[in-house]
């Protein structure tokens, strides 16, 4: 695959907004030393309390087109009205190079393109919500939208819901830490291979 030195393993793990994606891929990082987070790149601003280099990368829209033009992105998705997200070549790299599993947080049809590319080298994880009242009031909660964000949340969540027979294992977030104890068992079974 062009601008990919070497495949190694990976884990994709996907869910719409709220449904606990990253609080599990925290706990999988905490517990599974061979596992490495890919940092995305976003043209949007950072919220108050993520970091540029370790939550994302935070570019342009500018400089995100560009880097499309390049082909610098294994994968990429305009999200919602330029508010582009992707997974940059350079960084899958980086962590292959260290030995390291990937592992990406990313939104479902992101997860979709990283898992047709990666393809069995690639376990990808949906984590699906109770039903779409608990990711609201998980969204409410953050106290980090506004009204029109969370219902475009939502709307894009019943959607990414249809697409959850696409992923290699579904976890059911109904009890956060059997959830997690879950993903740990599967991720570990998955790098152990």
């Amino acid at each position: 695959m062009k601008g990919l030195k070497k495949k190694g393993k990976s884990i994709i793990v996907s869910a719409p907004s709220g449904a606990g994606k990253t609080t599990i891929v925290h706990a999988l990082i905490k517990e599974i030393n061979e596992l490495s987070f890919s940092i995305s790149a976003c043209s949007r601003k950072p919220r108050p309390n993520e970091i540029k280099g370790k939550d994302y990368y935070f570019l342009s829209v500018d400089d995100f087109l560009l880097q499309i033009k390049n082909e610098e992105f294994l994968e990429w998705e305009e999200v919602y009205k330029d508010h582009y997200y992707g997974t940059l070549k350079s960084e899958v790299n980086r962590l292959w190079s260290e030995n390291k599993t990937v592992i990406f947080d990313v939104d479902v049809m992101g997860a979709i393109n990283l898992k047709n590319q990666l393809k069995e080298e690639a376990l990808s994880i949906f984590i699906k919500p109770l039903n779409i009242n608990v990711l609201e009031n998980r969204l409410r909660d953050r106290k980090t939208e506004t009204e029109e964000k969370i219902q475009q949340r939502l709307q894009k969540a019943k959607t990414e819901l249809n697409f959850m027979n696409e992923f290699d294992l579904i976890i059911l977030n109904d009890n956060l830490q059997k959830a997690i104890d879950q993903a740990i068992f599967e991720v570990r079974k998955h790098v152990n291979k």
